[in-house]
């Protein structure tokens, strides 16, 4: 008769944590714990960077109670439908989760945070449910990574505005002006260039960088914003990089406020994380950029807002920029 399986206890994470701080491979641990190696294994693989046994047991006993309560895709056949419909058009879960709280605003029942979808789909067994939820993944990664790590420069930025204080106008695109902000890095991180897309019309500007150093990016970026009408300039979201340490004097000097995201979420910045996805097709991974002329820079940028996008309805972003443009000078002159 086969042993019952119990659940890992926190002193056992506790052991855990200590053995594999001292060195120990999956089995050496597994045989001090009279554990199956797979066990082991499994609670490790949660945490593909740095093991931590507080962080194990938390996670343990959080979804133990989910486990009870019972998920809410899994009770809610109208709500998973929605979502495999719309993970097989590969929208992203932030896409999903922002549609559902427009398309059912007063129905608790019909809404999902992108986080509670990204933890749904990798807790998932292993089977052909989870590899068709992957599959509907942008990156497609098999696990995800623990976020955050140490040694990083980011959070040390002082009175950072948090995108949870950008307005909703920001976040459903519907006026033009507010942008999204990021350095495409080059070979061996010794160069960089920086990229600065509008979420309404998914204009993109490409920056030149002489150096990635906090007074070479801001000052790039106010170079390259200077000439934009300042309706078409209200605010940029950013991530946590140290070279926006000076956005204190950027916001003085463009008038435009920054917001920062949390920690390790590319998802809050998407349209420009897509973009420096196309950008790549151009500079790969290993380009130096301090190989790359201005006007090669512009040239590309040239390339992108004038390609057609399926989501402005097959316009261009210069196409539908030109026309904000318009607008703002319309409404100046009509003033």
């Amino acid at each position: 008769m086969s042993k019952k399986y119990c659940r890992i206890s926190l002193i056992e994470r506790i052991q855990i944590e200590t053995f594999r701080e001292a060195g120990l491979t999956l089995e050496e641990i597994a045989e001090k714990l009279s554990r199956n190696k797979s066990s082991i294994s499994r609670e490790l693989s949660r945490y593909p960077r740095t093991y931590s046994a507080i962080k194990g047991e938390l996670q343990a006993n959080y979804f133990s109670r989910k486990k009870s309560q019972g998920r809410k895709l899994d009770n809610n056949p109208k709500l998973f439908k929605f979502v495999m419909e719309h993970l097989k058009l590969k929208w992203s879960p932030d896409q999903i989760s922002i549609k559902l709280k427009e398309l059912y605003p007063d129905d608790k029942a019909m809404q999902l945070s992108h986080e509670s979808l990204y933890t749904y789909i990798y807790l998932l067994p292993r089977g052909e449910l989870r590899k068709e939820m992957i599959e509907g993944l942008r990156h497609k990664k098999k696990s995800r990574k623990e976020r955050g790590a140490k040694n990083d420069k980011r959070g040390r930025i002082q009175d950072m505005i948090s995108i949870e204080e950008r307005p909703a106008e920001v976040a459903d695109r519907s006026l033009a002006g507010h942008w999204e902000g990021d350095l495409v890095i080059g070979r061996r991180h010794q160069s960089a260039i920086g990229t600065i897309v509008e979420r309404k019309t998914r204009t993109v500007i490409l920056v030149p960088l002489k150096s990635r150093d906090p007074f070479e990016v801001r000052k790039a970026f106010e170079k390259e914003l200077k000439t934009l009408p300042q309706q078409i300039k209200k605010s940029l979201t950013y991530d946590q990089g140290y070279e926006m340490i000076e956005h204190k004097l950027f916001t003085r000097n463009t008038k435009m406020k920054v917001y920062f995201c949390h920690p390790a979420s590319p998802w809050e910045r998407g349209t420009c994380e897509n973009t420096n996805m196309l950008i790549r097709g151009f500079f790969p991974k290993g380009t130096d950029f301090n190989d790359i002329s201005r006007s090669r820079l512009k040239q590309v940028q040239r390339w992108l807002n004038e390609r057609p996008r399926k989501t402005l309805n097959y316009k261009t972003p210069a196409e539908i920029f030109k026309k904000e443009i318009l607008d703002v000078e319309m409404c100046k002159t009509n003033a």
